[in-house]
């Protein structure tokens, strides 16, 4: 019988990967309550219609990529969701969070796409996403775009670079679609198909081709620059003025429309060129008329999302990636008693606040020595037979030529105290 395997571009984490994880979500998670922002946890399926009804129907994730079926007992259309936002806004509706003002939010946890899975890009992926919701103005675009450059500076990360732009209104958006749908059919015979399926559907969409073709074609198409009004470019010059001011270098991309149908004004990507095709790590604007779209009380908000996997491999092309601290003690024991005995001695140092790890099965003290130098640990308790017949323990200082210690049992958290330094000591 052959053995079962995970979905291609579903991808287990197995615990070494994990800890990178765990570190980079632990310096996320206090990078965001340095700014002021608190955890909104969502569900995993939704309504389709609210993915239908935010996204935009002429969209490549609705169109194609979404994990959609009939729940036929309930008679009810679901969706594995394909992004965070929309499900961020449904739940500020339901539940009237900013009945007593704007809120900040975060969320974390696995999107899916069906899409071909490839570096960087996979069916089920994670992101961090970030929301201000009810703030009309610049200054909270400003503040998300500094906020992730401070992220990148946190980390470690280099040569990752702001594309910004504004797309405006709904209304100015409307004329210029219409003026570059007509540039596009004078020159429908150099686009591909799926540009001239965009052409009717969703023409800004052909701005952001991958095509170098169709790019050469839209190189010389009209500028949405030249369709905004006075209001769009007020906003849009306050913002860049804001990030002049903390010395935030950005590339004004007027190409640049992102992927959803729900932003105006503000859109913004950070991208990088050490991770091939897959270049944007963080992305998003402006999406002031969402919540009236899904049918709320309407209200201004702006956000963004990361890609946890895309930034976890820039941190190790850069080297960078952390690990979570290595356990203080290592408990080794072996003989009649010994692990009764030693488990008590681990837990009391447990509740003192410190890490242990204690060897779990039959195996030689020399193997399970070799296994406490490993793990890292500063100091291995060496339990046996003569040991627990004394009540007492043995100590041995791993990165020290110490000769072992003898230790009373009731002295062993005084000793530890004196040796494992107390920069080792938070859990």
């Amino acid at each position: 019988m052959n053995p079962i395997q995970a979905v291609r571009g579903m991808n287990d984490i197995l615990p070494d990967e994990a800890e990178r994880w765990l570190w980079f979500e632990s310096e996320v998670q206090d990078w965001l309550a340095q700014y002021g922002y608190r955890n909104l946890r969502t569900p995993l399926v939704e309504n389709t219609q609210l993915f239908r009804r935010a996204i935009g129907e002429a969209t490549d994730i609705v169109e194609k990529e979404m994990y959609s079926w009939r729940d036929e007992l309930n008679s009810e259309e679901l969706t594995l969701r394909p992004e965070g936002t929309a499900s961020c806004v449904r739940a500020a509706i339901e539940h009237s969070l900013l009945h007593d003002g704007p809120k900040r939010v975060w969320y974390a946890g696995p999107m899916y796409r069906h899409e071909r899975p490839q570096k960087g890009r996979y069916r089920q992926f994670h992101q961090y996403g970030v929301e201000a919701l009810g703030y009309p103005g610049p200054d909270v675009d400003a503040e998300h775009i500094v906020m992730c450059a401070a992220l990148w500076r946190r980390l470690g990360l280099e040569g990752i670079r702001l594309e910004l732009n504004n797309i405006g209104s709904a209304e100015e958006r409307a004329k210029y679609r219409a003026e570059l749908r007509k540039f596009l059919l004078k020159n429908v015979d150099r686009l591909d198909e799926d540009a001239k399926r965009r052409m009717q559907t969703n023409p800004l969409r052909t701005l952001d081709s991958k095509n170098p073709l169709v790019k050469e074609v839209v190189a010389a198409a009209p500028s949405l620059m030249e369709f905004l009004g006075e209001a769009s470019l007020a906003h849009f010059d306050a913002l860049k003025a804001l990030l002049h001011s903390q010395k935030i270098e950005f590339k004004l991309n007027t190409r640049l429309v992102r992927g959803l149908d729900y932003y105006n004004l503000t859109v913004f990507e950070w991208v990088s060129d050490r991770l091939g095709a897959q270049g944007t790590v963080c992305g998003g604007g402006r999406y002031d008329g969402l919540f009236a779209q899904l049918g709320g009380k309407a209200a201004p908000a702006t956000g963004f999302a990361m890609g946890n996997e895309r930034l976890l491999a820039l941190l190790d092309e850069a080297g960078s990636a952390g690990k979570p601290p290595a356990p203080h003690i290592y408990v080794v024991c072996r003989g009649e008693g010994a692990f009764a005995y030693g488990f008590g001695v681990a837990e009391a140092l447990r509740k003192a606040g410190y890490r242990v790890v204690q060897h779990a099965g039959e195996t030689s003290f020399k193997s399970q020595m070799s296994r406490a130098n490993a793990s890292g640990a500063l100091c291995a308790l060496i339990v046996g037979e003569n040991e627990v017949k004394e009540n007492k323990v043995s100590m041995k200082l791993l990165r020290e030529e110490v000769p072992q210690m003898t230790l009373e049992r009731d002295g062993v958290l005084l000793a530890v105290r004196n040796n494992v330094p107390l920069a080792r000591r938070a859990g």
